[in-house]
């Protein structure tokens, strides 16, 4: 959980900075941003601090349509009949633009901030592991910003901060531009909180994800397993077939599944089962054929345990179709902002990141629970590894010594590796 209280602001700076071209008034709006920096850090924290899950982020929601109505934004709440969805608009004709929210945290990740190490607040509570406290927080900062130069400047056009809960799985978005609520719209803009400033033209992955349930017969799974015919049985044949076709697959192919539903006790045969599966891949249509084998996995999984099988799609989403010119023009803003500093209390709290992430996050001997024994197996693998497996040479060879090298010595020779081989798998 990285805290990044210094990189938003400059990169937000860069979303607006366009708007402030003309005039080359960039100055004033950096100004007008950092002079409420601590506004926007406070309301960022509400929203670490809130952790609510996709589409119950009730008091996430309800912080960021207050911050918009003070700053003279219309607001509509409830869109697309999600009640923690929601449009700020500004100003009126084109261009239409629009700047996008998230606020949604994730289940199981609590943790507390500004701590280097691994430390739930409440044990399997939802918590924000990708950011977006940071980036509701930051569309928040940068829609403010154009509004006050569209007010300085009378210039017309229609500013809309987008609302959108549930992009964890839930693709909320999706349901808000079926109502109808982007088509007008000239341009999205969004960003994402990550380890370094940039406004590059990159895409994503696609996705698909659902719940597969299967239904069979409950029996005394000792006096009459005969009688039974089991769900989990179904559930389990579909995973090991999907786990069969991952080498048939192409290799940006990811799949992901968890069982979310097993059965209520050993002895009776599970008459209820559920997977709950995704599957990315950077081209949708590739996407649909491997999500079809999918779901006949699952359909040869029923057959062949004398189930039923039924299918709830729960999200599907396009990979992020990126806008060459304007990528360009927002990396030259970033150019013009410049980059960040960190104070001395910074730069010890992410090098305490840094250090843990590397010895816990790429640990290849999973089986210890100490973090120092962890630490100490993921030193001696990475060690071992630079100087006698690297046959095509990917990575350069580490001299010999008596002593395992630190983290700091391994870094410069980390980058882009991967502790399960040279290929990464």
């Amino acid at each position: 959980m990285r805290r990044k209280r210094s990189v938003a602001l400059p990169f937000l700076a860069v979303l607006v900075a366009t708007a402030y071209a003309q005039r080359d008034d960039r100055a004033a709006m950096l100004a007008s941003l950092e002079a409420k920096r601590e506004t926007y850090a406070t309301v960022a924290k509400q929203i670490w601090a809130f952790a609510e899950v996709g589409y119950q982020e009730q008091k996430s929601s309800a912080l960021l349509q207050q911050q918009l109505r003070a700053a003279g934004f219309q607001v509509t709440s409830g869109v697309a009949d999600i009640p923690t969805a929601f449009v700020a608009t500004f100003g009126s004709g084109k261009p239409v633009i629009g700047i996008v929210g998230e606020f949604d945290a994730l289940p199981g990740l609590s943790q507390e901030a500004q701590t280097g190490t691994r430390h739930a607040i409440e044990d399997n509570a939802p918590g924000h592991g990708c950011g977006h406290n940071l980036l509701g927080t930051g569309a928040l900062a940068a829609a403010s910003a154009v509004k006050e130069w569209l007010v300085a400047s009378g210039r017309g056009g229609t500013l809309r901060y987008y609302g959108t809960p549930a992009e964890e799985g839930g693709s909320g978005k999706v349901y808000m531009i079926r109502a109808g609520l982007f088509k007008d719209v000239d341009v999205a803009v969004s960003w994402h909180p990550g380890d370094r400033n940039e406004a590059s033209p990159t895409s994503s992955t696609a996705n698909v994800t659902g719940k597969f349930r299967f239904h069979g017969l409950a029996a005394h799974a000792a006096a009459a397993p005969e009688r039974g015919r089991s769900a989990l049985d179904a559930v389990e044949a579909m995973d090991y077939m999907v786990n069969m076709m991952r080498e048939h697959v192409p290799q940006e192919t990811r799949i992901h599944y968890i069982i979310t539903r097993g059965g209520a006790a050993p002895n009776v045969v599970p008459d209820f089962a559920e997977a709950y599966y995704y599957a990315r891949h950077p081209n949708m249509p590739i996407l649909d054929g491997i999500w079809e084998r999918i779901v006949n996995a699952a359909k040869g999984a029923a057959l062949g345990t004398g189930t039923t099988m039924d299918l709830e799609v729960t999200g599907a989403v396009y990979n992020v179709l990126p806008n060459t010119y304007l990528s360009g023009v927002m990396n030259s803003n970033l150019e013009k902002v410049g980059g960040f500093s960190y104070t001395a209390e910074e730069t010890k709290f992410a090098e305490d990141l840094r250090d843990y992430t590397q010895a816990v996050g790429r640990i290849v001997d999973g089986r210890s629970d100490d973090d120092a024994q962890r630490a100490e197996a993921w030193l001696a693998w990475a060690s071992n590894y630079l100087r006698t497996y690297d046959p095509l040479r990917k990575f350069p060879t580490l001299p010999e010594t008596d002593t395992e090298p630190t983290i700091k010595e391994l870094e410069p020779h980390l980058e882009g590796m991967s502790p399960y081989g040279p290929d990464g798998y």
